[in-house]
C-alpha cells in the first residue's frame, strides 16, 4: 500500500499535540526557563500546513493540550522534582487552565474541531479522545506537536497500544534539544510509529 492508502481521509484523524504558549513561545514558561525554542517556529508552520491539508481533504482535526489546575497537579511530579534537587513550589505551573500560557499557538482550532484537555503527557490517559476516534470510525492517527520526546512520543505509544496505526510527522514536531528530537524519532520509528513529513502527508491527502 501507498501512503495515500494508509492515511486515507476515511480512516484517519490528525492530532495536534501541545502547541501552546508555555511550550512554544518565548513569553511562555519554557521560554522563561531559557530552553532552546529555535526549532519550534518551523514545526508550528509545518503543522499549520498539515492542518489546512487535512481540512481540505476532510480528515478530522483535533487539538490536544495540557490544561492544569492545582487539583490536577501530580504528587509524583512534585516529588520527582524534589528528588532531583528542585523546589516544585517555586517552579511556575505549566499551562494553567484559562491562563495565557495554555493558549494554542500556530494552527488554531476551527469551529467544530474538538479540543482534548489533558493533565498528563498523553490524552489517552484522561480524556475521551479514544471514544472520539472510535466514533469517527478512525483506525489511524497522524501526530504533530510538542515535544517530540515527551507528549508526542507518549501519545504515539498509547495510540499504538490501543491498536491504532500511528504516523508521526517529523518536521511538524520539535524538541528543545536536537539530539532529543532525533532520538525520539528513532525510538518511535523502531517501536510504534511510521515517520513521515508534512509535504508527503499533505500530498497524500490531496490525491
Amino acid at each position: 500500500m501507498k501512503l495515500e492508502d494508509w492515511i486515507a481521509p476515511d480512516r484517519t484523524a490528525l492530532l495536534l499535540v501541545d502547541m501552546q504558549v508555555d511550550f512554544a513561545s518565548p513569553e511562555g514558561v519554557s521560554g522563561q526557563w531559557g530552553l532552546d525554542l529555535s526549532t519550534v517556529p518551523a514545526a508550528l508552520t509545518a503543522a499549520g500546513r498539515l492542518a489546512n491539508a487535512a481540512r481540505a481533504a476532510g480528515v478530522p482535526v483535533a487539538f490536544v493540550g495540557l490544561f492544569t489546575t492545582p487539583e490536577t497537579d501530580s504528587d509524583a511530579w512534585d516529588e520527582r522534582m524534589r528528588r532531583r534537587g528542585a523546589d516544585p513550589e517555586a517552579a511556575p505551573a505549566l499551562c494553567r487552565a484559562g491562563s495565557p500560557g495554555s493558549a494554542f499557538v500556530g494552527p488554531q482550532p476551527q469551529p467544530g474541531e474538538p479540543i482534548f484537555r489533558k493533565t498528563r503527557y498523553s490524552p489517552f490517559w484522561d480524556t475521551d479522545v479514544d471514544a472520539w476516534l472510535k466514533a469517527m470510525e478512525v483506525d489511524t492517527v497522524v501526530l504533530a506537536g510538542l515535544t517530540t520526546e515527551c507528549c508526542v512520543a507518549d501519545t504515539a505509544k498509547d495510540a499504538f497500544n490501543l491498536d491504532y496505526h500511528v504516523f508521526v510527522v517529523a518536521d511538524a514536531c520539535a524538541a528543545y534539544e536536537p539530539d532529543l528530537h532525533a532520538g525520539a524519532l528513532k525510538m518511535l520509528d523502531l517501536n510504534t510509529a511510521i515517520l513521515t513529513d508534512s509535504a508527503s502527508t499533505a500530498a497524500a491527502w490531496s490525491i
